[in-house]
């Protein structure tokens, strides 16, 4: 956490190093909880510090990742790492299920083939690779709406989310990919 006064000087610092842990496939990923908890003991102390008057909380994190919530807003898998390979069998069967040649996709999704770096293609594997995780979900948020949903309590996405190589925009249409649709994620 960096705390800016008004006049946009640092005036506190806070640091936390996440340490990996394995995921369910034994691939290293952050420790979602000890984040978690991390940011909520961090938010308490700023907003209760004697010297600060928070104002305004931006978030700055890797966004190539989500943190997928159940029905009762709390996570329910790991916090997936957006390096992690994605089977180049079902990489494969999702872009020859498309409706267009995969450079029209990139094209159309501003996405090159970035593997899970796609984040839609993070929620494409769950559904087909792991689908009784997937049955868990009911929302997923990406890393840095997550944090905001922390201290807010409020579910939101944003276009510098969404459409930043995620595999999930429309750019010419201004909406939801196809695929999306056609995968019911938009549900």
């Amino acid at each position: 956490l960096i705390l800016f006064d008004e006049e946009r000087q640092i005036i506190d610092e806070m640091l936390h190093v996440c340490t990996d842990v394995l995921d369910d496939d034994g691939f290293p990923c952050d420790h979602l909880p000890r984040l978690t908890q991390w940011m909520q003991d961090h938010w308490h102390r700023l907003r209760h510090h004697p010297h600060y008057t928070v104002k305004g909380v931006n978030f700055t994190a890797y966004g190539a990742s989500f943190v997928h919530l159940g029905a009762d807003g709390e996570p329910v898998l790991p916090l997936y790492n957006y390096l992690k390979p994605i089977p180049e069998d079902l990489a494969a069967r999702f872009y020859a299920e498309l409706a267009e040649s995969p450079e029209d996709f990139t094209a159309t999704t501003c996405s090159p083939k970035l593997g899970m770096l796609n984040s839609g293609l993070q929620l494409y594997w769950l559904k087909h690779a792991k689908p009784e995780q997937y049955a868990k979900i009911h929302t997923s948020l990406h890393l840095p709406q997550y944090l905001s949903y922390l201290l807010t309590g409020e579910k939101f996405s944003d276009f510098t989310s969404v459409g930043c190589h995620t595999a999930l925009w429309n750019f010419e249409r201004g909406q939801y990919h196809d695929w999306v649709q056609r995968e019911g994620l938009d549900e």
